[in-house]
């Protein structure tokens, strides 16, 4: 039986290529994110095994056919489509274009047709305006540039990148919708259960000194439970320098801190968290 979620699986952005497609007089790139042949070569001999399919091209190399072994069956099934010939080397172009294609018909790189426009504002010396035609310059170094994708449903629901300075040049989607879904009901189950000293615990331990993933989740809660995360929020700023003298293993030192600065409530999460530390 052919594995067909393995195959359909979404590419990793690493398996992704992406390149200037234009740029427009307002100093706006599109960037074009594509799949090349080898990628599409990897994950065949992955999931059917070299010998468990093939490739044949016809029309002059215009159509490609890709066949796959289907064992239950014990017979070939084929998907075949045409492609278009490359600026270079036409003839090798065409065939590893349509065979490209055939294997979008496989669901190999399906999601690349969801994925977002990418319109990118070019620094000032990345293009050169001059003339007719504006052009990118060496200094547009997107083969050096970091992306990163999040999928759920095997479509595509985050996009980001940063250039090779680090400072990020695109974003587009919400990051770890997945995981706020999965944490907001895990969420409600624990609060409505009256167990905040853990749901406490969990969030600060989990989140602990980044402001960014904090404010994230503040923003992914569902509304009705925004007022609670602002409380914990709060709640773990003010017990900071109590859980910096746990960490340190001095107890004594953080209860003795707590008194007169946390609640009733702060000091049960505070004596959670000693718990969960000695039992982790």
């Amino acid at each position: 039986m052919i594995d067909f979620k393995a195959l359909t699986r979404p590419l990793s952005v690493d398996e992704i290529d992406f390149r200037v497609q234009s740029i427009n007089k307002g100093g706006y790139a599109t960037i074009l994110a594509y799949k090349d042949a080898r990628v599409d070569i990897n994950r065949l001999n992955e999931v059917c095994t070299p010998l468990g399919w093939s490739r044949s091209h016809v029309n002059n190399n215009h159509n490609c056919i890709v066949s796959l072994w289907d064992a239950d069956n014990k017979q070939w099934v084929s998907k075949e489509d045409t492609g278009t010939e490359s600026n270079t080397e036409a003839a090798k172009g065409l065939a590893s274009d349509s065979f490209k294609r055939a294997c979008f018909n496989w669901g190999i790189g399906i999601e690349l047709y969801d994925y977002p426009q990418i319109s990118i504002k070019l620094l000032d010396n990345e293009v050169n305006m001059s003339g007719q035609k504006p052009k990118q310059t060496w200094s547009l170094r997107l083969k050096e540039w970091v992306w990163y994708s999040e999928f759920e449903g095997g479509k595509i629901s985050f996009l980001a990148a940063k250039d090779q300075k680090g400072t990020i040049r695109f974003q587009w989607g919400m990051m770890g919708s997945k995981a706020a879904k999965e944490a907001s009901s895990k969420f409600n189950s624990l609060y409505d259960n009256n167990s905040e000293p853990l749901v406490l615990w969990g969030y600060i331990e989990q989140f602990r000194g980044d402001d960014e993933l904090s404010q994230y989740i503040y923003r992914n809660f569902p509304k009705g439970h925004k007022t609670k995360i602002a409380e914990i929020l709060k709640q773990a700023r003010n017990m900071f320098f109590c859980y910096k003298e746990i960490f340190e293993g001095d107890d004594d030192s953080a209860i003795e801190e707590a008194k007169g600065e946390l609640s009733e409530t702060e000091i049960k999460i505070i004596h959670a968290g000693m718990s969960a530390r000695d039992n982790g």
